[in-house]
């Protein structure tokens, strides 16, 4: 299981508004995820509007191949395409800085 962490920069005047969409996710985008084969999916928001994310996957490449090509993904993207300074979240194509691991302790 390979563990991924992508910065983003929620735009601070949409911050609360981010907050509340992702307290209730619609459960088709859940599944999507959980069936790209994502799993221990994080989101830490600092009050800036640095977006920290976090998850796991066998082939993080290859579930976010998978997610791309559901409509509930689609429907995610478009949604929340305004909240972000780089107007995408979309994991794969969507302005993330990618983070390397440099330490780990289980």
């Amino acid at each position: 299981m390979e563990r991924v962490c992508f910065l983003l920069r929620v735009k601070k005047e949409l911050i609360d508004d981010y907050r509340c969409t992702h307290q209730s996710v619609n459960a088709d985008m859940l599944n999507a995820l959980s069936d790209s084969g994502i799993r221990n999916y994080s989101l830490f928001l600092r009050p800036d509007g640095l977006l920290v994310g976090y998850f796991e996957a066998e082939n993080p490449k290859e579930s976010l191949r998978k997610l791309g090509e559901t409509e509930a993904n689609r429907r995610w993207q478009e949604l929340m395409s305004p909240y972000f300074e780089s107007g995408s979240g979309d994991m794969e194509k969507g302005g993330l800085e990618w983070l390397g691991q440099i330490f780990y302790l289980e």
